[in-house]
């Protein structure tokens, strides 16, 4: 027996280990078994240092407007412009905007609060000393007492110029203490100053402060142009070819000159292309689109007028109408049956069957008919005139 009681006592203990080890490793209940949740990795993401600046300062003007007219919300105007003029640049107003500082930022939130404690003795002093004549603290504090920015349109350590980079681009490092001052050209532009066209881009204006660069035809490849349209191409790209009488790329018809369409396929040459459209259903190979463009017309479709007509639902009809007399027939045969027994049955059978006979043939005659869809010829002649 002894064995068998170390043996339960090892069960028991093993489990009890294992449920402390289990409660430990389950989250509290509505957080996410995650080691950080993304608002927690965005809080404390570490932002450059001109940017978490801002960061503060934006903050900052937030609890300025939510403070603006918290205390005196009405009254006599005499007294709240007195009131509120106390008010305005008050330490009670400060404290309230500090205590609502950094908060919901978003990226870089414990940045902001580290900052907003090492920076605390140059805020108070811009609130009580400088505000009226600085009221701009940004530059009041990220630029001239924190320098870890610079005015917009200057960069680097010195807060150099930045290049104009001539309106298409923008200068590496504006408004920090970082970056070169090289000119970051859009799409299209080039050179030093963004003051040339960049590849596939030509000169559509220039005068002594503005430069305009479009794009080239599609028809030109690497090579660029000197214009717009095709025929100032330097180069052709695939599916163009280069005119030496006109100039310029003109298109390939690849329809005529590399058609790989299937037998139910039509072709339409694209700029530069081609596609590969199928037949219509009435055609067992086709030129264009529609029943009227058929080399010839599959089984089942007759060519009349010109178009390939479906004429297994004229059989179709046919049939119909062959049952449907039928069926007239056995009704009066039934009718002359009953006859020979009474002729009142037989009176009240033939007049339902005349009325039957008579209200089929009027629902049939008078259903209205679909209009056909006149084909894509008949509707090209009309444009046309």
């Amino acid at each position: 027996m002894r064995p068998n009681r170390l043996l339960v006592s090892f069960i028991l203990v093993t489990l009890s280990v294992y449920a402390q080890l289990s409660e430990a490793d389950v989250p509290p209940e509505g957080v996410p078994n995650l080691a950080k949740s993304k608002k927690d990795r965005q809080k404390s993401e570490k932002l450059p240092p001109c940017r978490a600046c801002t960061v503060l300062v934006n903050s900052f003007r937030d609890g300025m407007k939510r403070t603006e007219r918290s205390k005196h919300d009405g009254g006599d105007a005499a007294w709240e412009e007195e009131r509120l003029g106390s008010y305005k640049t008050s330490e009670l107003r400060l404290v309230e905007i500090q205590e609502g500082l950094c908060r919901d930022v978003g990226r870089g939130e414990d940045q902001c609060h580290l900052l907003a404690e090492e920076h605390e003795p140059q805020i108070e002093e811009w609130w009580k000393e400088h505000q009226t004549a600085q009221p701009d603290l940004h530059q009041w504090l990220c630029v001239e007492q924190a320098q870890v920015c610079c005015p917009d349109g200057f960069y680097g350590p010195n807060c150099d110029p930045c290049p104009s980079c001539f309106g298409n681009g923008k200068c590496k490092g504006n408004g920090t203490r970082k970056g070169n001052g090289k000119c970051a050209c859009e799409e299209g532009y080039g050179g030093d100053n963004c003051d040339s066209c960049g590849p596939e881009h030509y000169e559509a204006f220039r005068d002594e402060g503005k430069l305009l660069c479009s794009r080239c035809h599609k028809a030109c490849a690497a090579g660029g142009c000197t214009g717009a349209g095709p025929n100032a191409c330097r180069v052709c790209r695939s599916g163009w070819i280069m005119d030496s009488q006109r100039g310029g790329c003109t298109d390939i018809d690849e329809c005529i000159t590399a058609n790989t369409c299937t037998k139910q396929q039509f072709c339409v040459n694209n700029e530069g292309s081609f596609s590969c459209l199928e037949c219509d259903k009435s055609c067992d190979g086709c030129d264009g689109d529609g029943p009227d463009m058929c080399k010839k017309c599959t089984d089942g479709y007759e060519l009349r007028d010109g178009m390939c007509t479906d004429v297994s639902s004229e059989k179709r009809n046919q049939y119909v109408a062959f049952t449907r007399y039928l069926t007239y027939l056995g009704l009066c045969i039934a009718t002359c049956i009953v006859l020979q027994s009474s002729t009142w049955l037989a009176a009240l059978v033939g007049l339902a069957v005349a009325v039957y006979i008579s209200v089929s043939e009027y629902w049939l005659n008078t259903e209205p008919q679909g209009t056909p869809a006149p084909s894509p010829k008949i509707l090209e002649e009309l444009l046309q005139q």
